[in-house]
């Protein structure tokens, strides 16, 4: 069981991370690459993924597989708190790692292979290979599938960010019944330890996931920035782009050829008077537009000064994910 201890403050510090982490989404596949877990829901993905592993290097997977294992724990220093800000930042952080707390997290690590010793030593050219693996693994095996993990997670966000604005933190917390159970002040999940943490005013950061499976997975270390990643809802073609006819624009057929285009250009987050000039309309049918697309909660708008700043909803972005455009397709 894992308990979560809240204070009045942590409740005012709870945060629902905006998208996908992909720091912990390469560790929790590569869990997944190595167990049969949620056969249903992954075993079609995981032919995919595989047959993309086949054309990297050996010793890439084979070193992520070492540290991060079908079961059991992993190291801390896989997902820092940085890879929220993009794939580069989190990379740069686990290699930033200090060698005393990278060598104290791998030799806790039971069945580690000896050939991890350089790693272990924290040695910079062993470094260098688990950063190359890391990003050679999201490259290859995740960004392909990426527009659908981040509509998946995005989704779930959205709805809990509405939780949020009409009954507050308490409401939020319940809406993860029940996968978490909230009795206050404590928080609980299923867990394969028993563990409890006491947030002592730091609050905690919920981050979606799709690969987590079953149970919510948190750090190791008590002291680092608590994180809870808990799983978001998906079928078992969650990965699997909406099949379109050669030439079909589906997105265009739903709001039509202008409509289409103006969405597809705010996706930039541009100023309003932008997308005129892009798409080639007059201010006044583009406002006319704009005004549609606000209506139909696909785009939202944020005055800077005398101008107004575009940026697509979690509705938009979705909608946008589901409907690429074709490769001839500019704005």
């Amino acid at each position: 069981m894992l308990r979560l201890h809240f204070t009045s403050d942590d409740l005012a510090r709870i945060r629902v991370a905006a998208r996908p982490d992909p720091l912990w989404e390469v560790v929790l596949s590569t869990n997944l690459l190595g167990n049969r877990e949620g056969r249903a829901v992954f075993d079609a993905w995981r032919g995919r993924a595989r047959e993309r592993l086949r054309r990297l290097p050996v010793w890439m997977p084979r070193l992520l597989r070492a540290l991060a294992p079908p079961y059991g724990d992993f190291p801390d220093f896989l997902t820092p708190s940085e890879a929220a800000a993009g794939m580069e930042c989190g990379i740069e952080a686990v290699l930033s790692t200090p060698g005393r707390r990278l060598s104290q997290e791998l030799a806790a690590m039971p069945r580690l292979p000896e050939w991890t010793a350089p790693l272990v030593r924290g040695e910079a050219a062993a470094l260098t290979s688990l950063g190359q693996a890391l990003r050679t693994y999201y490259e290859s095996v995740l960004l392909p599938d990426w527009p659908r993990v981040s509509t998946h997670a995005q989704a779930d966000v959205a709805g809990r960010a509405r939780t949020l604005l009409h009954g507050g933190a308490d409401a939020l917390l319940e809406s993860f019944r029940p996968l978490l159970r909230w009795t206050p002040p404590v928080l609980e999940a299923d867990y394969p330890k028993d563990r409890d943490i006491h947030l002592t005013g730091r609050g905690v950061t919920l981050v979606p996931s799709v690969f987590c499976w079953r149970t919510v997975v948190t750090l190791i270390d008590p002291g680092l920035p608590p994180v809870v990643v808990y799983p978001v809802e998906r079928t078992a073609e969650w990965w699997r782009p909406h099949a379109r006819h050669p030439g079909q624009d589906t997105l265009q057929s739903l709001l039509g050829t202008t409509r289409a285009a103006v969405l597809r250009v705010a996706a930039d987050g541009p100023l309003a008077g932008e997308v005129a000039q892009r798409i080639g309309l007059s201010l006044a049918a583009t406002s006319y537009h704009l005004k549609a697309l606000r209506e139909a909660r696909l785009i939202s708008c944020s005055r800077r000064g005398t101008s107004t700043l575009l940026f697509l909803t979690p509705l938009g972005v979705d909608l946008l994910a589901e409907n690429p455009p074709r490769p001839n397709q500019v704005y």
